[in-house]
């Protein structure tokens, strides 16, 4: 999981409290496309603790939630295999 925060000691704070209550955690400086400004760059917060405790802190700090995993696909449409008919012969 992963915690996006704009601010270093909001990243720094989640970092401690996490690494407090056992779970591995470390900053990173995430480079976001089309930012020029290497300060401008917000801090990610990796680590192994479940979503929902970093989904707290998240909130608490005004940050965002990143899941590492995509979301699965759609299942497929079930569409016709022929055309409809509309008038009867």
């Amino acid at each position: 999981m992963r915690g996006i925060f704009f601010d270093e000691d909001d990243a720094r704070e989640v970092v401690a409290r996490l690494s407090a209550d056992g779970y591995d955690a470390h900053v990173e400086r995430e480079r976001l496309a089309g930012e020029d400004d290497d300060e401008d760059h917000p801090w990610a917060v990796l680590t192994d603790a479940p979503a929902i405790v970093l989904e707290v802190l998240v909130d608490r700090y005004d940050g965002w939630l990143d899941a590492d995993e995509p979301a699965p696909p759609p299942a497929p449409l079930d569409l016709p295999t022929a055309p409809r008919r509309i008038k009867r012969s």
